[in-house]
């Protein structure tokens, strides 16, 4: 495809949506980007779940502590995670691609192998082929895995307000999903911790930096 890929991955708290916008903005409005740039149509920013029609509503379901009268399962969880996928990918990210756009993503599979995986324990190699199914086998050019201590994360997810269903879940939970991203970092090439306990500064410049040295490789291929 035309397009890059680039995903944003951590646990809650991390700033993933700062950051995005941030490079966003970055990307858009640096002069001596414009010619490394010239390949590409735009740049979009998407989130999963959430983006698309469908997955605003099935964001509503998973992350809303007060929509459903009963316990989400875990395996119910795991599927309305991949529908959200599927109907994202579809619909938004491989059109993006497939015109030629950059495309930056709040979460995508590691976030399900990391909260599902290895938070409730579910089946690994089922997760594995469940995204497999949802995405077609796509995978992202880059993935940003912002790092940072569990409790600082909710700390700063709580100072936000109205903490959803997922950061309501104990702590150990949380351990559990950052021991995920830590095994995933560890076995795949494309995934590039950033030191995301940092000011929001240092880590957006830790991001550019990488961002830079894809760009010009990405120039080239």
């Amino acid at each position: 495809m035309i397009g890059k890929f680039i995903v944003f991955e951590g646990v809650e708290g991390g700033g993933k949506t700062t950051q995005i916008e941030l490079l966003r903005d970055w990307l858009l409005g640096k002069e001596e980007l414009r010619q490394i740039l010239s390949k590409y149509i735009n740049v979009v920013i998407t989130r999963e779940p959430g983006g698309t029609q469908l997955g605003k509503a099935l964001r509503k379901l998973l992350l809303s502590s007060d929509v459903l009268a009963e316990k989400i399962q875990n395996t119910s969880e795991l599927l309305l995670y991949a529908a959200d996928r599927a109907q994202h990918v579809e619909a938004l990210i491989k059109p993006c691609l497939e015109r030629g756009a950059i495309v930056l993503c709040d979460r995508f599979i590691d976030s399900t192998i990391a909260y599902q995986g290895y938070g409730h324990g579910l089946d690994l190699e089922l997760i594995q082929q469940l995204n497999y199914i949802a995405t077609g086998g796509l995978k992202s050019d880059l993935t940003f895995w912002l790092d940072l201590d569990v409790e600082i994360g909710l700390s700063r997810a709580k100072n936000r307000g109205n903490f959803d269903r997922m950061e309501r879940a104990n702590i150990e939970f949380h351990r559990r999903v950052q021991q995920g991203y830590q095994e995933l970092a560890k076995n795949n090439s494309l995934i590039v911790r950033i030191d995301a306990n940092l000011t929001r500064e240092k880590v957006q410049q830790q991001i550019q930096e990488i961002i830079m040295q894809k760009l010009v490789e990405w120039r080239y291929n």
